[in-house]
This record gives C-alpha cells, sequence and structure tokens, in this order.
C-alpha cells in the first residue's frame, strides 16, 4: 500500500515509523494505522521524524555520561533513600515485577520524576500507599547543567508523548483527544540507565535489565550506542534483538495499554542481555515512562469496555504501577509499604 510505505521506513517485528507527517490529518491518519498493527502484534516500533532537537539528546547523554563517570562516593551524595529519588549504584531487579527471582540488574541508575519538584503535601496527595511519584527528585550540582537539562529533556519527552497518545487514540478509533483528560496530571519519569563495563562474569540468570514488561501506558526509549542488547520476545518465545536506528526513540507500550483495549495491544516482555565475555563496553539508556494521573481507571476503554482483565483487585494505574514497584526493589521491603 502505498500510503504506508511513507510512513512505515522499515517493515519487520519492530517496525520504523515515520512521523514526520503527522501535521496533516491524512498523515496522521496514516501513521496511527500504522502504529495499530505494531501495537497489535509486538507491542514495539521506532520512531523517526520525531522532533526532539539532537542537540538535547546529545546533551542529555553527555551530562548523564558525566555524571555516572564520578566517583562512588559523589554519586552517593544525591543518593535514591526513603523520601527522595536519585542515584542507585543497582537498579532493582525488573523481573521480580513478575514474581521471577533474579540477581540484581547489571546497571547504575539515575531517575527524577515530573512530581518530583512539587511541595511535599502536593505530593503526599498522589496516592494513599507508596509510589515513586511521591519521592522528592535530588539533584547533583556536577555537572552543572544536569537539572536544567532533565527538565528540558523531560519537558520535550512529554510533549512527545502526548502526541503520541493522540496518534494512540485515532489508532483506536477513540476521539483523538481522548487520553488528554486521563493524563492533565501525570505521574510520569525519567530514568538513566548506566549499563557500567563488566569486567567479571555475571552471576547465573543476572542480566543487565531482567526480562519485564513495562508497567505504564507507553515508554519513549533512546539508546546512545550501537552497542545493542535490547531483546523483545516474540509470540513464538523467540528473543529478538531491536537495533538501534541513529536519532530514533524505541516505543513500546505497558501494561496499562493492554489493560485498555483488553489485550487487543499487547505488552511485551523485553530484557537488556550482557555483552559477550571481554567485552566491557558500557551502553547508555534512557526510558522516559509516560504514566497517566494516579487514579486513572484501569478499566477497558471505549469499544472494549465490557472486558474483564485480571488485575487482582487492582481498580487504579497508580495501584497497579506501584504493586509492580514494591515487587521490583523488594530487597528494601521497609519502604515500600503495600498498595494493596
Amino acid at each position: 500500500m502505498v500510503e504506508q510505505q511513507t510512513v512505515t521506513v522499515v517493515e519487520g517485528f519492530v517496525p520504523v515509523i515515520d512521523l514526520s507527517s503527522r501535521d496533516n490529518a491524512a498523515g496522521r491518519t496514516t501513521i496511527a494505522e500504522a502504529i495499530n498493527r505494531a501495537c497489535a502484534s509486538s507491542g514495539f516500533f521506532t520512531i523517526v521524524g520525531h522532533g526532539v532537537p539532537a542537540e538535547l539528546i546529545e546533551r542529555m547523554c553527555a551530562t548523564n555520561r558525566e555524571f555516572f563517570a564520578l566517583p562512588d562516593t559523589v554519586k552517593k551524595r544525591v543518593a535514591h533513600r526513603p523520601g527522595v529519588s536519585g542515584f542507585r549504584r543497582l537498579g532493582g531487579s525488573t523481573a521480580h515485577s513478575l514474581d521471577l527471582k533474579t540477581p540484581p540488574d547489571l546497571c547504575e541508575v539515575f531517575s527524577a520524576h515530573v512530581t518530583g519538584d512539587l511541595p511535599d503535601k502536593e505530593r503526599d496527595r498522589l496516592g494513599d500507599y507508596w509510589a515513586s511519584w511521591k519521592l522528592a527528585n535530588v539533584w547533583p550540582t556536577v555537572p552543572a547543567d544536569f537539572e536544567s537539562t532533565w527538565h528540558e529533556y523531560m519537558a520535550a519527552m512529554t510533549e512527545l508523548a502526548g502526541d503520541l497518545m493522540r496518534l494512540f487514540a485515532l489508532a483506536l478509533d477513540l476521539e483523538e483527544h481522548f487520553f488528554d483528560r486521563i493524563f492533565d496530571n501525570h505521574v510520569s519519569s525519567v530514568a538513566v540507565n548506566y549499563y557500567f563495563p563488566q569486567h567479571h562474569s555475571p552471576l547465573p540468570g543476572q542480566l543487565r535489565r531482567g526480562e519485564h514488561t513495562d508497567w505504564g501506558s507507553l515508554t519513549i526509549l533512546y539508546q546512545d550506542t550501537d552497542i545493542g542488547g535490547l531483546q523483545v520476545r516474540h509470540g513464538s518465545g523467540e528473543w529478538q534483538d531491536v537495533p538501534t536506528i541513529p536519532g530514533g526513540f524505541i516505543v513500546n507500550i505497558g501494561d496499562l495499554m493492554a489493560l485498555w483495549t483488553a489485550g487487543r495491544w499487547v505488552s511485551t516482555m523485553h530484557r537488556v542481555i550482557n555483552p559477550e565475555l571481554g567485552n566491557t563496553s558500557s551502553r547508555l539508556s534512557i526510558p522516559f515512562f509516560y504514566l497517566p494521573d494516579h487514579d486513572a481507571a484501569i478499566d477497558p476503554i471505549g469499544s472494549f469496555a465490557g472486558g474483564d482483565p485480571d488485575t487482582f483487585g487492582i481498580t487504579t494505574a497508580g495501584q497497579w504501577i506501584s504493586r509492580k514497584m514494591q515487587k521490583t526493589f523488594a530487597e528494601d521491603p521497609a519502604d515500600y509499604p503495600s498498595a494493596d
């Protein structure tokens, strides 16, 4: 189909979709059709023509590489701790979110939230349970442009994610602005994963990031090298590599989109594998997790209403995501009182 070829640059399990024609109605319709095909098959696609300035992306990567190169004693000044979101020496065990028991993932992480600079009282109202978006951001003073770059990047990702959700609505035959109200007070976050050089063999079952699904609505991921390592699990059970497209973002849907569509769109398992033994390269990835209002319902929407997904008695997006977070970081159980 000719129209499809104008937006789908590369076909495949993880297609590459060009967003540059999304400023007109015909282009948005064609892009939405391509997104629908991707989300119903792999749940993953790569976007180009997204409009995020290359300079901002490069600066975000550079300032974070500079931060992670600092001595541990300096990074620990902005360490994650009760009430505060910041640096983690080991980024939890993502496979734990699926009740799989694995050693900690082999990466350092710095994370911050769009809500993290709000006054304490405002954050406290974002759910009557533990959740990372209730934590205060803590910012390092070195590099000097760290905080400002993060704020600029979060703003750019929020704008892009909002437009992607409008394309999602079109893809699902909903009114284009259907999701806007659900994200009026979104609780999104950015995490930078630094996959440090591996000088020793990992423990059995230990990966850079264990297999997991993402928990929110969508994730926008940037990778700063072509080293690779990200894999997506095909329906056949086979793990497939996701190539890095220069200047592109990898987009995948999370559990909430699967719940809202009663499983028509798939939240797919993915992981980051270790490099071959002796390969001591490092890797940086920057996921933006677009999370709706904490009290958004997780019932199926639109024409999918009436489905009965198994949500373990959980009724809101915040409760769902908090439950997954508690499992991921279960090595600190005192810091994560139950959301149930």
